[in-house]
């Protein structure tokens, strides 16, 4: 069975729970990146589903993007197999790039997500 981690504020954005059964997903909704970390030792996704905030003040350093920086970091090292999904509200729309400049995104969808919209990443993702 594949497996997908969301990291989205909104408890019902990405929340399809007949979809991914019958796609043969197991989800797992995280309510901080803190325990997504952590279950990433565990168990490494198949798929990551997260909702892209962009920084609109800065860091210390100057050099954070967004609020995923650091799960799409971790991504990278605990499970670069994983197809990378971001979700966003419309007005978040003119940072996205910011975003795909920096990381390897796989699919960029705007808030409300529809189930056939899921559908279709998801297949088109599994090849």
């Amino acid at each position: 069975m594949k497996t997908l981690h969301a990291l989205v504020s909104y408890p019902f954005a990405v929340d399809f729970p007949d979809l991914y059964a019958e796609l043969g997903i197991q989800a797992v909704r995280f309510d901080s990146a803190r325990n997504l970390h952590r279950a990433l030792k565990q168990q490494r996704p198949d798929y990551f589903v997260g909702e892209f905030v962009y920084a609109w003040g800065s860091d210390y350093a100057g050099n954070t993007v967004s609020n995923l920086d650091v799960t799409l970091r971790t991504l990278q090292a605990q499970a670069p197999q994983a197809k990378v999904i971001v979700v966003m509200q419309p007005g978040e729309a003119a940072h996205i790039d910011k975003l795909l400049a920096v990381f390897t995104v796989d699919a960029v969808l705007k808030l409300p997500v529809a189930e056939s919209e899921m559908r279709a990443v998801l297949l088109e993702l599994a090849g």
